[in-house]
């Protein structure tokens, strides 16, 4: 069951942010990878919704906070979602805190969820969204990944894709694996981990 809650910031002047990179953390692991299925696994034997919910809370302060430092405007949405707990920063004029491909986006999740971890001295697995970019980046790679799969199904071979960050790779994993014939692993190390999509064994 889905809890929401809303917080509303008022009109600040913003600044401009410079764009930084991280590759994913061990915090973040790669849902897709044997690491990655093991974390989770641990996560959501040993969290609540109510335990979920608090790491919302949790991140929603953090995420009010570094709003204020910025001097940035943005209405904040805590929630509890398929099991994981996610905060969606909503607002005008936010790309900057998004970045290039997300690349600052990355970076601030992790920050929050080392802030989770601080707090409650277990790992998280929050997702953090600003201006509803995680939503339109999921519609592209859904494309990318069906791209690769009818190439994968046309001349047998497979398909490498471009480096991407733990979100990304689990995109393009739901979309191939839901799709009979086919099948995607992830190979390489951070921060040039990629996809391969190939005929199912």
């Amino acid at each position: 069951m889905e809890q929401r809650t809303e917080r509303v910031r008022p009109i600040k002047t913003e600044m401009n942010v410079t764009d930084t990179s991280t590759p994913d953390s061990s915090v973040s692991a790669d849902p897709s990878s044997a690491e990655g299925a093991e974390e989770t696994k641990k996560s959501e034997n040993v969290a609540s919704d109510g335990d979920l919910f608090r790491q919302s809370e949790i991140a929603a302060d953090y995420v009010e906070g570094l709003l204020d430092i910025l001097d940035y405007d943005g209405d904040i949405d805590e929630l509890v979602s398929a099991g994981r707990p996610m905060v969606e920063v909503v607002g005008g004029r936010l790309q900057p805190l998004v970045g290039q491909r997300g690349a600052t986006l990355e970076a601030l999740q992790e920050l929050t969820r080392l802030a989770i971890f601080r707090a409650t001295g277990s790992p998280s697995r929050l997702l953090l969204d600003i201006g509803g970019y995680r939503a339109s980046r999921r519609k592209e790679l859904a494309a990318v990944a069906r791209n690769a799969v009818e190439k994968v199904k046309e001349h047998g071979d497979a398909v490498r894709l471009e480096p991407m960050s733990a979100f990304e790779r689990k995109c393009v994993h739901d979309v191939v694996n839901a799709i009979p014939g086919v099948q995607s692993e992830s190979e390489g190390v951070e921060p040039n981990r990629r996809i391969v999509v190939q005929p199912a064994d």
